[in-house]
């Protein structure tokens, strides 16, 4: 800790601007508190654990214009502020820090999480948010205090990391990256950060916040792969070489088309949700989509939809009759009930989505 705020004061005097150095602390038992004030820090208490709330709160005591902030674990190089503070002079609001392009010195990070979990997770973020960076998850950063405090950042956990990114993505904020360096911390315990469980509550922050990834993508291509299949087979039976498909490819297909537009469904709600409940931000596009689908017309549509399975499912007892009630070939009659009962179910998945959707548009008509 000592060696943390030294440095850090060091960098603030050679950068010549007023700054401080603020120490959040959520429960420290090992007396940094005391070394820290005794280096000239300003330290605040936080009562609340974890990584993200400790750093929420340092935010929002902070007095300055910018914020730099890193662990007070002596792995980071605080002589880089220069490089941070020209970037966002420049006119940018949050400024990441590229470990890979400035170094990571033997064992300052696992190998688990150099070429797996780092450059997966970073990956993802670019992929569903088009964040241009490299190093996700870097703990050396810095943005403009105002930017950052009306992004309302919420998470308490190591997902804080990517939350700040995500929604500084969303809300268009400016983001660039510099090289930074890491070393080996200086702690004498072990870190809080755990491998799998930290990772995956970054992986599940980065899906949630992308219903169209974790939603509208896989809802699409399953619908349209079970409506061609089901076009396909309902006529009759299929070869693709040796391959025989019959009416159970039928049915999976058929199934395939309801969990499909089941998860379309999910994604319209969830990205309707999001907005209105401002985890994300509007969408021009989505709302104009949305306002152009009544209530009326998705009514309309599960009427339709009931009446084509109703109306199907007659004309196979009308079928029946015609042999008498007696023994009739299943797979012709399959061909008729599986896409009634189909259409039924879409009927009424179509009829409740509508009231569901018209529901969480209500307070904003």
């Amino acid at each position: 800790m000592a060696a943390c705020v030294s440095k850090a004061r060091t960098a603030i005097e050679a950068l010549g601007r007023p700054s401080e150095v603020l120490i959040a602390d959520n429960g420290s038992t090992d007396g940094s508190q005391a070394i820290a004030l005794t280096e000239g820090a300003r330290v605040i208490p936080v009562s609340m654990r974890g990584y993200g709330a400790a750093l929420i709160a340092g935010i929002h005591e902070a007095e300055g214009k910018y914020i730099l902030m890193a662990d007070a674990d002596d792995s980071y190089d605080f002589s880089h502020l220069p490089r941070f503070i020209e970037a966002l002079d420049s006119g940018k609001d949050l400024v990441m820090g590229n470990r890979y392009k400035g170094g990571i010195n033997e064992g300052a990070m696992p190998v688990l999480h150099r070429y797996l979990g780092n450059p997966v997770l970073s990956f993802i973020g670019r992929l569903f948010f088009k964040v241009p960076i490299g190093d996700f998850h870097c703990g050396i950063r810095a943005f403009r205090v105002d930017a950052i405090r009306g992004l309302n950042l919420r998470t308490t956990g190591m997902e804080f990391a990517s939350e700040m990114v995500v929604k500084a993505s969303l809300q268009k904020l400016a983001i660039g990256e510099v090289p930074t360096t890491l070393r080996p911390d200086g702690r004498s315990r072990a870190p809080h950060l755990r491998t799998w469980r930290d990772g995956w509550r970054h992986l599940r922050f980065l899906l949630m916040y992308s219903p169209r990834w974790l939603f509208f993508y896989p809802g699409v291509i399953l619908t349209v792969a079970g409506l061609l299949a089901s076009i396909w087979l309902i006529g009759g039976e299929r070869h693709i070489g040796r391959l025989n498909f019959d009416v159970d490819t039928l049915a999976y297909a058929l199934g395939v088309l309801l969990i499909g537009v089941h998860v379309t469904v999910f994604a319209v709600s969830a990205k309707l949700f999001g907005t209105r409940a401002g985890f994300l931000p509007p969408n021009p596009k989505f709302e104009k989509v949305l306002h152009t689908i009544s209530l009326e017309a998705g009514l309309m549509l599960g009427v339709l939809l009931l009446l084509a399975g109703l109306g199907t499912g007659i004309y196979a007892v009308v079928q029946w009759h015609t042999a008498g009630f007696g023994a009739v070939t299943a797979t012709r009659m399959l061909r008729l009930t599986l896409p009634s009962a189909s259409a039924l179910m879409l009927g009424v998945e179509a009829i409740f989505a509508s009231f569901f959707l018209g529901l969480l548009q209500i307070h904003h008509r």
